[in-house]
């Protein structure tokens, strides 16, 4: 079969874990309901703590947590291939986690984790981010196999740096979960998905938070599917919901013979 259904849930996610469960677990659901075999969560999905801070008291240790075991069972509820935006992991920095995004297979099994390697830094005027702060980087780029091919994984600001598309080799589509500012969101997002897309001639599937958070953050949303040509096939500007669409693997396998681009390489 050449076409997968995917989906990427977009969220408005709070400072309680529990609530951001429910949530994914409704909007987690409807995207297998309709059909998708393989969804994503955003980015800092279980928790948009008032302070940067409120995160590390929830951190998990790796394979272990109330977060960790809700993804596995919602995998397995719904035989889907489940990326799970991202959660906090403890790290061997005191004060500080990796921001983990960690990869389930239909029977909920733990098959892939990429830890953010680029971190958010921003000031402009009223706005000032620094997640150098409460986050320590990852050092592995991180990819899986699922059954209609690679899947490369990258988070939020990681966009903003093509060589890392690069190193994941050659992918079918890439995730990009994400909780982009609604400044920087506005200015650079699509046209940098879109750059992704084509220029690695693959499927990019980002999951966003998209509204106004009770921590007083505005995130920009805009959580989309796009093709290997550039094309956006499904989009959600804000608000709770999902987006979802076709891997034609055909239609991927036509853009790279008509223009043999990955080919042309000389670096």
């Amino acid at each position: 079969m050449s076409k997968t259904t995917v989906a990427a849930v977009q969220m408005v996610s709070s400072p309680h874990v529990e609530e951001n469960l429910e949530t994914a677990r409704r909007l987690v659901g409807e995207a297998a309901a309709g059909g998708a075999s393989l969804v994503t969560l955003p980015e800092y999905w279980p928790i948009m703590g008032m302070a940067d801070t409120d995160k590390v008291a929830r951190a998990e240790a790796p394979g272990s947590g109330p977060i960790q075991d809700f993804l596995a069972g919602l995998a397995r509820e719904h035989g889907i291939w489940l990326i799970g935006g991202t959660l906090p992991l403890r790290s061997a920095d005191a004060g500080k986690v990796l921001n983990t995004t960690l990869v389930h297979d239909p029977q909920g099994r733990h098959v892939g984790r990429y830890d953010k390697i680029h971190l958010f830094g921003f000031n402009k005027g009223s706005e000032s981010y620094d997640e150098a702060r409460t986050i320590v980087p990852g050092a592995t780029v991180g990819s899986f196999e699922a059954p209609f091919g690679r899947v490369g994984m990258s988070i939020c600001y990681d966009l903003r740096f093509p060589e890392l598309f690069r190193a994941m080799g050659d992918c079918t589509l890439i995730v990009v979960p994400a909780a982009f500012t609604h400044t920087t969101g506005l200015a650079h997002w699509e046209v940098l998905l879109r750059a992704r897309a084509i220029e690695n001639q693959c499927y990019v599937l980002a999951a966003a938070q998209g509204g106004l958070h009770p921590n007083g953050r505005r995130t920009f949303g805009h959580s989309m599917l796009i093709d290997p040509w550039g094309e956006v096939k499904a989009v959600l500007a804000e608000g709770e919901g999902v987006v979802s669409g076709e891997i034609d693997a055909a239609y991927l396998a036509r853009v790279r013979e008509s223009l043999p681009a990955l080919k042309h390489r000389k670096m």
